[in-house]
């Protein structure tokens, strides 16, 4: 009896996630959903990159995703810098940032594609051994496994912007630019997972400390030129 049921115990998992080999990819029957592989992406962002890689998807796939998070990137920044700013924060963000959202939506696909394959070369010289594919795989997924974040602290944004009359603690140029800042971490980090995954390294520490330093780097360099009047 123990044996039978062990034995249906295991033909019940193996019904659960079936994985079909075609003349593509690999296609898996369990958590197949959008949502549940966000979800899933949480959890363990290389293993969903993988089953994303396995599946080898085609452009307009992966360009859907970039898009999707594209407009969530859009809705966010506009709440956080247009719909309801900080005071502290009001006072450092340019009078055109509609403009600037305006380019930054049309233009960020561009931009991904092209950092993708920078990335995808920096990986190479690293020893990775990833395609350019599965690069884009990597860092198209991760952003998209981001967004959520992004849009939930705009809203933590939203709502330090309706307390900060009745806490001026809010009103602290640190803590206001914070949500700002932060929603930046998780698109670091998925996307690390993502990339370090597409090229099979080891560990993914490496990969996000690269690219935090890199960030960090930008934000000084874009502070310094917009002191200076150069944007």
């Amino acid at each position: 009896m123990s044996v039978s049921g062990e034995s249906s115990e295991t033909g019940a998992n193996s019904l659960r996630d079936e994985v079909f080999s075609t003349t593509i990819g690999t296609y898996h029957t369990e958590h197949s959903g959008l949502a549940m592989r966000v979800i899933d992406a949480w959890k363990d962002m290389r293993a969903s990159t993988r089953r994303l890689i396995d599946e080898n998807p085609s452009e307009g796939r992966l360009l859907f995703y970039i898009l999707l998070s594209d407009m969530v990137f859009f809705l966010s920044w506009s709440l956080k810098a247009v719909v309801a700013p900080t005071l502290g924060a009001r006072d450092l963000l340019p009078a055109e940032i509609g403009i600037w959202l305006i380019v930054a939506l049309v233009a960020r696909t561009a931009v991904i594609y092209v950092f993708s394959m920078i990335l995808g070369l920096v990986m190479k010289v690293f020893g990775g051994t990833g395609s350019y594919h599965a690069t884009r795989a990597g860092v198209f997924w991760g952003s998209f496994v981001a967004a959520p974040f992004g849009l939930l602290f705009a809203l933590v944004t939203v709502l330090f912007a309706s307390l900060e009359t009745s806490f001026p603690i809010l009103q602290d140029e640190f803590i206001s630019q914070a949500p700002y800042w932060l929603s930046l971490i998780p698109f670091v980090y998925f996307t690390s997972a993502g990339v370090a995954e597409a090229h099979n390294t080891k560990q993914t520490f490496p990969v996000f400390a690269g690219l935090t330093f890199t960030a960090m780097v930008l934000w000084f360099v874009a502070l310094y030129m917009r002191a200076n009047g150069i944007i």
